[in-house]
């Protein structure tokens, strides 16, 4: 991550706020191909942050400065892009839109006060983006949509808003409505409804603002009405209803000043049809931002306690106050080390300041609990991979900070003296693992070094060392996830190669049987004599292992007997079949032969281990596979197939439910095969256009089908 304020053509100053009520955070949601770098570029080039706009095929936009972004064509990562408009400062988070990027997309929201919906005017929407809508709504995130790619020969304004009004409800509503130029297909303006004015954008920005042409007249008082209805609907003027429906016109001051309250308050949805690559709506749009959605001092800052767990007073979004800011993102470059996206929440960051840097509550994903005080360098404006330096970042602002030694994503930053920590986000579980394996052993090194890199500052990526399989898993979110990783890795210096998962299984015997077990060898010297006679009984599941002894007139000396019960244990931790351990068996040693000079405590776990494996040959030793309940949750037009799909990978439906959180949706719950669940993430988001997701815990082990069983069998032999 460069530091020279000349990369990617940055033109504009930084921008630097000292008060949070200049400050917008907006994130830009939408799925992938809907326009959101795009759009961000031509933003920052229309208020001269950058002096050109770059492009997402050539690679040189300033969101997507990943080396997998620019070979995908898409966003891989959360990328941070500041602009100055009307003294304000929009901090633009523009966000991944595939679903295997979900983590990056959380951080935007973690980071962002308001949510700009970005809708293809030509591909409508996907099922992913109306599920965020439902869960911004569910917390009131003020929102905004922008009807993206009019240029497109294909492009429908009106298709799109439509759409974008049964899928997200009630007051969605244009502010603006698009016209045509003289061929009838390409925009060229807009038309405002609440000033009744045309935009004309056929000489760039700014827009020539004019009076409408008769023709438009009708279009625009249709859809004024409507607009202005929504406006007064949610006004706290209780009178201004009644006066419009008594014919009174109404003010645009009022109808601006109801309006931008509404749309702050989270409970009007303004549209703006904005075209990238002309300029038209740019204006418009960052007025929206702007003078529309509400300042960091409007929203409420996360929950906070002591690293103990203590209480705290809730904070606000003051400058003066005590210091938390949180890591959204963190990054490694090759030429500043770790690079760390910080929100400030409270208080004022500044360089050459100590703090207290914390994480806690991310174990389970390789994230053990930490605590450190480091002193923060130099704070930077990010805007993409550039980094420009600033003298300070106050609460509601985002800024970068380089070099810290310990700061992982999701940790809190605050002050030496008063350490606190932030309620974490919710994060979903990794769910498609991929085994990996280092070519070399100097390969081993330098993988273990970028792994733990990569976890550092991507949450939803788990690491699992099994000591069963003795196989590195990446649990990741998806495959173009793990092609993302997996790239990183191998840029990082690191040769490596996949492999397929192994699952974890276990051994038990079926039926009784008894095993002789002899280990007597002679080479001079004192020899090796052990004999021992056992039985071997199934217990039921779960219940371990037990060792009887029930040797009679010490045909076994009795300081040999825990010997035995050794070399058994070391045999079911080897496995009799397939390599897998050995459960749930109560083995008696009832018999043996021993001799006075070449018996010893090595030469009856010898004997012991061949006893066990002895009797396997006779107890129809059987492979037992993890059984997962697994809680799918799919929209409701999902759940034949979904559950069509569960019996073919043995699973047992337990039941089905509505899922009470959200509307249209259904619980499917389920035990299946852990070995029928390795690649389901994917599957899963097939069969449900990316709407689908599960979480799976542990149940219990049960026999693997026979066919399953010999071939494992085969393949170990």
């Amino acid at each position: 991550m460069a530091q020279k304020s000349q990369e990617k053509g940055v033109t504009g100053g930084v921008p630097v706020v000292t008060d949070p009520g200049r400050v917008r955070n907006v994130v830009l949601v939408g799925h992938s191909g809907a326009g959101k770098t795009t759009l961000v570029e031509a933003l920052l080039a229309a208020t001269g942050t950058i002096g050109r706009a770059g492009s997402v095929t050539d690679g040189t936009t300033v969101s997507d400065h990943d080396p997998a972004a620019v070979r995908q064509q898409r966003s891989v990562s959360l990328a941070c892009a500041p602009l100055m408009h009307d003294g304000i400062k929009v901090n633009l988070l523009d966000t991944p839109g595939y679903a295997d990027f979900v983590g990056e997309l959380r951080a935007g929201l973690r980071a962002a006060d308001t949510a700009l919906f970005v809708v293809s005017a030509v591909d409508g929407m996907d099922a992913a983006t109306a599920a965020l809508w439902e869960e911004c709504a569910a917390v009131d995130m003020p929102r905004a949509v922008a009807v993206s790619r009019l240029d497109h020969p294909r492009a429908d304004f009106d298709e799109a808003v439509a759409l974008c009004q049964r899928v997200f409800g009630d007051n969605v509503l244009p502010l603006y409505l698009p016209m045509l130029g003289d061929d009838g297909i390409s925009t060229v303006g807009m038309l405002g409804l609440i000033t009744r004015r045309v935009f004309d954008y056929t000489g760039g920005l700014p827009a020539d603002v004019r009076e409408p042409d008769p023709e438009h007249l009708p279009a625009i008082a249709e859809s004024r009405n409507e607009l202005i209805e929504g406006i007064i609907a949610e006004s706290e003027d209780e009178t201004l209803m009644d006066r419009y429906l008594e014919g009174e016109e109404i003010g645009t001051d009022i109808l601006i000043e109801d309006l931008e309250k509404a749309v702050a308050r989270g409970h009007f949805y303004p549209v703006v049809p904005v075209c990238a690559e002309t300029g038209v709506g740019l204006d418009a749009l960052l007025e929206v931002l702007t003078a529309g959605f509400p300042s960091p001092l409007e929203h409420d800052v996360p929950a906070v306690a002591g690293v103990d767990g203590t209480p705290h007073p809730p904070l606000t979004c003051d400058p003066d106050g005590p210091l938390v800011a949180e890591v959204v993102k963190t990054t490694i470059d090759r030429h500043v080390g770790r690079v760390s996206l910080v929100r400030v929440f409270s208080g004022t960051l500044r360089p050459d300041q100590t703090v207290h840097v914390s994480g806690h509550g991310m174990a389970d994903r390789g994230h053990p609990d930490h605590d450190a005080d480091e002193r923060v360098g130099h704070i930077y404006s990010p805007l993409g991979a550039t980094l420009r330096e600033v003298g300070l970042c106050v609460a509601g602002d985002v800024c970068a900070i380089t070099k810290s030694g310990s700061a992982e994503t999701g940790d809190t930053i605050s002050a030496k003296e008063d350490p606190l920590l932030i309620a974490p986000w919710e994060m979903p579980e990794p769910l498609l693992p991929v085994a990996i394996v280092a070519r070399s052993r100097s390969d081993e090194d330098a993988l273990a070094r970028n792994l733990a890199r990569l976890v550092a500052g991507d949450p939803t990526l788990r690491l699992d060392r099994n000591p069963e399989t003795h196989q590195l898993v990446l649990w990741c979110m998806g495959e173009a996830h793990a092609d993302v990783v997996l790239e990183r890795l191998r840029t990082g210096g690191v040769e490596l190669d996949t492999e397929p998962v192994r699952v974890a299984l276990r051994e038990t015997f079926t039926v009784p049987a008894k095993g002789h077990g002899r280990h007597v060898k002679q080479s001079g010297g004192h020899g090796q004599y052990a004999v021992c006679d056992i039985e071997v009984e199934p217990l039921p599941p779960g219940a371990g292992f037990e060792f009887v002894d029930r040797v009679v007139g010490g045909a076994v000396p009795h300081n040999y007997i825990p010997s035995v019960e050794k070399g058994v244990r070391a045999q079911m931790e080897r496995g009799l079949v397939a390599g897998c351990p050995v459960v749930d068996l109560r083995v008696t040693l009832f018999d043996g032969k021993a001799h006075s000079v070449d018996s010893s405590d090595a030469a009856f776990q010898t004997a012991g281990a061949l006893a066990l494996k002895d009797a396997a040959e006779k107890g129809q030793p059987a492979l037992l596979e993890p059984v997962d309940e697994v809680v799918i949750r799919v929209p409701d037009s999902s759940v034949g197939a979904v559950m069509g799909d569960l019996s073919g990978r043995r699973g047992r439906v337990l039941g089905t439910e509505p899922d009470t959180t959200a509307e249209g949706r259904t619980l499917v719950r389920a035990e299946v095969p852990h070995t029928e669940l390795l690649r389901y993430a994917v599957e899963l988001r097939s069969m449900t256009s990316g709407t689908g997701t599960f979480r799976r815990t542990f149940v219990r082990y049960e026999p693997m089908p026979t066919h399953l069983a010999d071939q494992i069998r085969k393949e170990h032999t």
